[in-house]
């Protein structure tokens, strides 16, 4: 795991307080929404191409048990 994202799990409420209101104040209340819909696009996208690769792999490997079954 990565040393630098460590710090995440030591972090109380006063600092998730903190950080909330920095982001609502950098984006607006109006941008928020834009941006979780965002956020939610992507890791939808990365889990469709997460479960592409997985399914190409799992093609290929049957395709080679099948090749080793006819030849012997």
């Amino acid at each position: 795991m990565s040393t630098s994202l460590l710090f995440i799990g030591n972090l109380g409420g006063g600092e998730w307080i903190f950080i909330i209101l920095v982001v609502v104040l950098l984006f607006g209340g109006k941008k928020i929404p834009e941006l979780m819909r965002g956020i939610g696009q992507g890791i939808r996208e990365f889990n469709d191409a997460k479960k592409n690769v997985k399914s190409h792999i799992e093609e290929g490997m049957k395709e080679k048990d099948r090749k080793e079954e006819t030849k012997a």
